[in-house]
């Protein structure tokens, strides 16, 4: 499989994330082998954008690896910087199973107290409300109530 051709402006930001990343996989002596191979395939589905770094000193050798990798793992080259590899394939999106069941989950609020007096700094305290609460003009968080139904509809269901 060829290599993920990027734009310059799509390696630039790449390069702009990758900077703060350590590396994830570790090319020893043995060069690349089948279990170095699958490690970085795990790597990149499941970040996306990682670095390698290569233990050996020839540089031609580490470039020819870097495009070997790109090739066969379906990736972009993004920088070879030294003994530092930057690799990026787009991770494919995860399916999430739709809970029917599910009810709506806590909420943080920020709430304002003022004071009575004009020139203080009005009070501010957070606060978390959960699916079965609500929270009243005043700040004060309460148990919602059940939403009332018709004798009608509830025959009908």
């Amino acid at each position: 499989m060829p290599a993920i051709q990027l734009t310059v402006a799509e390696r630039k930001a790449h390069r702009a994330e990758a900077h703060h990343l350590d590396p994830v996989v570790m090319i020893g002596s043995d060069g690349l082998t089948p279990a170095v191979k699958k490690e970085t395939d795990a790597a990149l589905g499941s970040h996306g954008l990682i670095k390698i770094r290569v233990l050996g000193d020839d540089r031609p050798a580490r470039e020819a690896l870097y495009q070997q990798l790109a090739d066969e793992l379906n990736a972009a080259p993004i920088q070879h910087i030294g003994k530092l590899l930057v690799l990026w394939r787009p991770q494919a999106d995860k399916e999430r199973a739709k809970d029917e069941d599910r009810k709506a989950g806590p909420r943080e609020y920020k709430v304002l107290k003022y004071s009575s007096r004009g020139g203080q700094r009005p009070e501010v305290k957070h606060v978390r409300v959960l699916g079965n609460e609500r929270l009243t003009s005043g700040g004060k968080v309460k148990k919602s109530k059940d939403k009332k139904s018709s004798v009608k509809k509830r025959q009908l269901g």
